[in-house]
């Protein structure tokens, strides 16, 4: 019998190292999960598939929204094909075991990275860089007369269970020394049907979920954001942190977008800004952004232009958040603090050196 095991564990040893030795475009890269989606053709990308602006499934099948864009990048990046994603909609119950299992590559869900999540000792999850920052609300019927939270206090609000929302609302109520019953339910579906059902007086989510579904209701204009602020809410995309390589591609394929947009390159003029660097060797920043010079890609594993791929699948960060969530959706979000940098934002990428 131990022999037996001693066969079997070499033999799957080996299966891993080939599979390894396979994985990425740059040499000794060791990714068991990009060499796995190379051979499928395909990243399975986990996302809510229910919040407009963020993941939402149309009727003819197909997924838009700021998460989804964030999926297609990378397929870009890695694939070279942005629609090389099959998609899983997954609860907030659902995505932290989907992902550990390995039912899905990447998870791309409005999920708030804490230090629970992120820790080896916690769902021991490897997060991407923010790509909303958010922050938890809550929404009332305009026509209760609510203006605060405090006015809530010892009446019923609806909450999805198995999230940081949920113990952000007690939190917060703890702090208030206000009572309330805390109606939950498994999944956002759920959560605001028992709102418009009248179940709850109050229904608590992220403020850019909550503006999202709102677009939904039969009268959005008959529901009002609470003016608190119950939490911070840095939305990111995550990977295990078992493949440590498969979490610094996804992360830095993330970054490319926000440099994009720090740079001015867009979706748009990224053909004539290659073709610039291309000609010209005294634009060393552009020319390693681009691959032109440089192996960036290569210690990722990725190919030389995989910042191309991104950008050109999908825009820069400012170009995914205006056509998803931005003033010219129908969410009509401010950039706030998803503004880069320079402009009193908290986008920032580090140097691509």
């Amino acid at each position: 019998m131990f022999l037996l095991r001693q066969v079997l564990f070499a033999g799957s040893l080996l299966g891993s190292l080939a599979l390894i030795g396979c994985a990425g475009d740059g040499d000794g890269i060791q990714s068991q999960k990009m060499a796995a989606i190379k051979a499928r053709g395909s990243l399975i990308c986990g996302v809510d598939g229910k919040i407009p602006g963020f993941s939402f499934v149309s009727s003819d099948g197909s997924y838009s929204g700021l998460d989804v864009d964030i999926c297609k990048a990378t397929a870009a990046a890695v694939l070279s094909d942005p629609a090389k994603v099959t998609y899983r909609d997954l609860s907030s119950t659902e995505r932290f075991a989907a992902l550990s299992s390995g039912e899905v590559d990447l998870l791309s869900r409005n999920t708030t990275m804490t230090l629970s999540r992120d820790a080896a000792g916690g769902n021991a999850l490897a997060f991407a860089p923010t790509t909303f920052f958010d922050g938890q609300a809550v929404m009332v019927p305009a026509s209760s007369g609510i203006q605060s939270l405090k006015q809530v206090a010892g009446k019923p609000i609806c909450v999805e269970t198995g999230t940081s929302t949920e113990l952000n609302l007690a939190d917060r109520m703890r702090e208030l020394s206000a009572a309330y019953t805390p109606l939950k339910f498994q999944s956002g579906d759920q959560t605001f049907a028992a709102y418009l059902q009248g179940r709850c007086v109050a229904v608590t989510s992220d403020r850019s979920q909550l503006a999202a579904k709102r677009t939904g209701f039969p009268n959005p204009a008959e529901h009002l954001l609470l003016p608190d602020m119950l939490s911070k809410e840095p939305l990111n995309p995550a990977t295990i942190n078992a493949d440590p390589a498969w979490a610094d591609a996804v992360r830095w394929v993330v970054y490319s977008l926000i440099q994009a947009e720090e740079l001015g390159v867009t979706a748009a003029n990224i053909d004539a800004k290659v073709a610039d660097a291309k000609a010209n060797k005294n634009l060393a920043q552009l020319r390693r952004f681009f691959g032109v010079d440089g192996d960036l890609g290569k210690q990722l594993g990725l190919p030389a232009d995989f910042v191309v791929r991104s950008v050109k699948a999908v825009g820069n960060y400012g170009e995914v958040f205006e056509r998803n969530v931005g003033t010219g959706s129908p969410l009509k979000l401010e950039r706030g603090f998803n503004q880069q940098w320079r402009q009193g934002g908290l986008m920032y990428s580090p140097p691509f050196l």
